[in-house]
This record gives structure tokens, sequence and C-alpha cells, in this order.
């Protein structure tokens, strides 16, 4: 059995950084669950961040859905 672990990175082109990777501590059943929680939540930090600061910044978001094996 597997489970799916989501990892969210924001990075601005500005800077041409990321800040480090944050791992939900929700685990999902299937990489279908994960990726429809890793745009739910890039949406919402998109909106939380706002226009403004993120044309500025040239921020964007990147996500992975990572298995992890079950023992």
């Amino acid at each position: 059995m597997t489970q799916w672990a989501l990892i969210l990175v924001l990075c601005s082109l500005e800077s041409n950084t990321c800040l480090p990777p944050f791992s939900y501590q929700e685990q999902f059943n299937d990489s279908y669950d994960c990726m429809i929680k890793g745009y739910e939540e890039s949406l919402i930090k998109s909106i939380e961040i706002g226009r403004e600061k993120l044309n500025e910044h040239k921020i964007y978001i990147k996500f992975s859905c990572n298995p992890i094996p079950i023992i």
C-alpha cells in the first residue's frame, strides 16, 4: 500500500530563489487526491499573497506528490 505526501515550494523568478519546501502533515490515499489538494493549496496561497506582491516578486508555486511506501 502507498500513501502520498504533498510538498509545496514557493519561488521567485525575480530573485531566482525558492523558500524551503513545505510538507503537509496530511497524507493522501492516491495521487489524484494529492494533486487536487496541491492545486487547491496553490490557489489559496496565491490569493493570500495577493496580486501586487505576486506580480512584483514574480512568485510562482510548484508542488509535487511523492509516494510513501507503507509497510
